[in-house]
This record gives C-alpha cells, sequence and structure tokens, in this order.
C-alpha cells in the first residue's frame, strides 16, 4: 500500500460486501464437480448479469430487491448453458446465500476494531440477503453496522446510497475509509468524496481514471 497508514484521521472503514468481504464465486465452486466443465462460466455470467440488474433498474428508478436480480440472474446464466441440469438451480441459491468470506477477512476486522475503528458493511445486497450472509460467515461479532441500500431504494452508483452511510452512522466523509473490490463501486464513492481502496484481487487494469482510488491492494490483509 502506497499510503502508510490510510486509516489515520479515520473513524470507519466501510466495506462493499459481495466480491469484497464475500467471495461470489464460493456458491459454484462448492458444487463445481457437480455442475461440469461450465461451472466457471455458469458462475461469472451470474455475477455479470446480477450486477447489469442492477445498474439497469437503478437508472429506471424501478427499484427490484437484490435477491430478487440475483435469482433472475442465475435464471438466465442457466439459459445460457443449457448443458446445466436446472435442477441445481435451488442449490446454488442456498450456497448463495451462505457465501464464504475471503479466508483474510475475520481478523482484519477484529484488528481494525483494536485500533478503535468503526466497522460497517455496505452493500446493494437486501437486509434479508445480508443478515444471512453475514450470520453465516460468523461475521456478526465483527462489524457494527450492516446497512443495506433497501432503505433508499436504488442502488449504487447512485449518490443517495453512498449517503445513506453517512445518514446512518452519522459521520462525515472525511472520517470514512471506503473499501470494494469492484472498480465501479470505487469511482461512485471517489466520485461521492469518500476516501476509496480498491481490492483488486485479480490484477486487473484500472478503469475510470477521472475517479481514481486512494489506494490499491491485492487484499484485505494490506490494510493493516
Amino acid at each position: 500500500m502506497s499510503d502508510p497508514d490510510l486509516l489515520a484521521g479515520k473513524s470507519h472503514a466501510v466495506f462493499d460486501a459481495y466480491g469484497t468481504l464475500f467471495d461470489v464465486h464460493s456458491a459454484v465452486a462448492r458444487h463445481a464437480d457437480a455442475l461440469g466443465s461450465r461451472a466457471k462460466s455458469l458462475s461469472e455470467l451470474w455475477r455479470t448479469k446480477q450486477l447489469e440488474y442492477s445498474w439497469v433498474h437503478g437508472l429506471m428508478g424501478r427499484y427490484v430487491a437484490f435477491w430478487d436480480l440475483t435469482e433472475r440472474a442465475l435464471d438466465f446464466a442457466l439459459a445460457q448453458h443449457p448443458e446445466i441440469d436446472r435442477a441445481h438451480r435451488e442449490t446454488l441459491l442456498d450456497a448463495y446465500r451462505d457465501l464464504d468470506a475471503y479466508d483474510e477477512v475475520p481478523g482484519m476486522l477484529e484488528r481494525l476494531r483494536g485500533r478503535g475503528v468503526r466497522t460497517a458493511l455496505f452493500s446493494n445486497g437486501n437486509a434479508a440477503m445480508l443478515e444471512r450472509a453475514v450470520a453465516a460467515a460468523g461475521l456478526g461479532d465483527r462489524l457494527d453496522a450492516v446497512l443495506s441500500v433497501d432503505s433508499v431504494q436504488t442502488f449504487k452508483t447512485a449518490p443517495a446510497a453512498y449517503q445513506l452511510v453517512l445518514d446512518r452512522i452519522g459521520t462525515e466523509r472525511r472520517d470514512v475509509l471506503f473499501f470494494s473490490s469492484n472498480r465501479w463501486d470505487i469511482a461512485g464513492a471517489a466520485g461521492f468524496g469518500f476516501d476509496a481502496v480498491w481490492v483488486n484481487r485479480k490484477g486487473q487494469p484500472d478503469e475510470y481514471p477521472d475517479q481514481p482510488p486512494r489506494a490499491v491492494v491485492t487484499s484485505l490483509d494490506a490494510m493493516i
């Protein structure tokens, strides 16, 4: 990390959920043997469509709960992979409800709290979806807040979504260090005025040069 201590002067560390704290591909990975050689392709398309549907609905101003979009995205991905038996649908949805947290996440959150930094999860996921994911990963006692865009009925990258963070935790932009593995989310957060750290786990090329991250890390362990 280029900055020796990004947390200096920050009272809150706020994390995106899917792809940042939780491995979105772990649901398919658990059942890859049963799904066959196209399992990875299925998982990637599922995620792509899940995000696309959130952006489209957000732009239309027609909010639909993220879990419903997750189901619709899986249906599309399965339709595009007819060689995969649709009987796996409910098994995959159950697995998505209980995604794996990345290995470094529990310890990283504990170290943050040890430094007196308050921790929050902030996600497009609807409240019930996040509650289940946090419980399944055993992170409930490591997070001071779990925030869903449900309450503002729109999705990131809408400014109203990021404003929710400030309204709910009662702080200022300057007090927040925001983390996401999604470069589009980093662009939205930076445009809103957060110091944003891109968790670039896959070494992807940069995008959105007009909204740069404060820093880039390959793992949340690099932060603290």
